[in-house]
């Protein structure tokens, strides 16, 4: 049936028929907001790349999860910035550590949010890579065990769910098996399975001050340009025991969660990374772009695509418009 008796614009007459033949909805359930902790007591230091974004010591991140969750979110990722680093990441095994010290605090005063942590060294070595180096490679193997002992250091510290993140090979199995080994076989793990060495992650690695030393993470994080081995990296992770995966970043690799979520029966979530949320808020402070209008149109791509779940830093911003 074709024009005139076929006329789509009728159904977009007014919002309330627009409401009623929407296909794709944004929901709280949607959202997990990325928070970054730093050592010290009240401490809310804003990141500069990142406008509305704070750096927080655990003290001052316990008050915002505790908004965070009263806004509905159901789930927060934790990333650290230690004390200390060294070239074997010690601060991330510690069971003292900054994110375990921030498990604990959120789950003696916050209820009902999932607390999920990232999974990775780069922020605890001082070269800033996200694996043990030696005469200047990054050795993928002997990293496997420090990542899957900071992972069960996290979920001994109460985390709900870790989210490996540094690329390397196996480590979704290295960390599946220690965690079961260890009796902690209903923690599920989010891998970043498909996640791309892109450009996109400036203002993230300001503050998470976890810009590499030397060179780059290209050896380990995938080439943008490969849409089959993005597949390939899905699978394995899968197959390694990954309960949810992950494709980072979000808006360049709309194609790939596409991909991943015809392909594969596994819950899907989807980073809009630090770029792509400071590109939107510097847009919009200049006057070029409305960008309540333009976070939304991003978001609602992404969900499109086929995300169940989105990380990024509009959460709060979201959440508080459509509650």
């Amino acid at each position: 049936m074709y024009f005139p008796r076929y006329r789509p614009r009728r159904l977009r007459k007014n919002e309330l028929l627009r409401r009623m033949v929407r296909e794709t909805k944004l929901s709280l359930d949607d959202l997990i907001q990325p928070l970054f902790v730093v050592p010290g007591t009240n401490v809310k230091e804003p990141i500069e790349s990142l406008e509305g974004q704070y750096r927080f010591s655990t003290d001052m991140l316990v008050e915002e999860v505790k908004e965070i969750r009263d806004l509905g979110i159901p789930a927060i990722i934790l990333f650290g910035i230690p004390e200390y680093k060294d070239s074997s990441a010690s601060s991330a095994i510690d069971d003292n550590g900054i994110i375990q010290r921030a498990i604990r605090s959120i789950k003696g005063s916050v209820k009902d949010i999932i607390i999920i942590t990232d999974v990775c060294v780069c922020e605890y070595m001082d070269h800033g890579h996200c694996g043990i180096v030696e005469n200047g490679e990054i050795i993928n193997d002997k990293t496997l065990e420090l990542l899957s002992t900071q992972a069960l250091s996290h979920v001994r510290a109460g985390a709900d769910m870790v989210a490996p993140s540094d690329m390397m090979d196996g480590r979704v199995k290295a960390i599946r098996d220690r965690l079961d080994d260890a009796g902690f076989t209903q923690i599920p793990i989010m891998a970043y399975a498909a996640k791309a060495a892109s450009s996109f992650y400036g203002p993230f690695r300001e503050a998470a001050e976890s810009a590499p030393a030397f060179g780059d993470r290209k050896s380990y994080q995938m080439d943008p340009c490969n849409r089959r081995e993005a597949l390939r990296e899905v699978e394995l992770d899968i197959e390694e025991g990954a309960d949810i995966v992950m494709v980072k970043p979000a808006l360049p690799n709309l194609d790939i969660i596409r991909d991943v979520k015809d392909l594969f029966n596994r819950p899907l979530a989807a980073y809009n990374v630090s770029g792509e949320y400071a590109m939107i808020k510097a847009a919009a402070k200049m006057g070029y772009i409305d960008g309540e209008a333009v976070m939304f149109e991003t978001l609602l791509a992404i969900k499109r695509a086929g995300a169940d779940m989105i990380l990024t830093y509009f959460a709060k911003e979201v959440a508080k418009k459509i509650r």
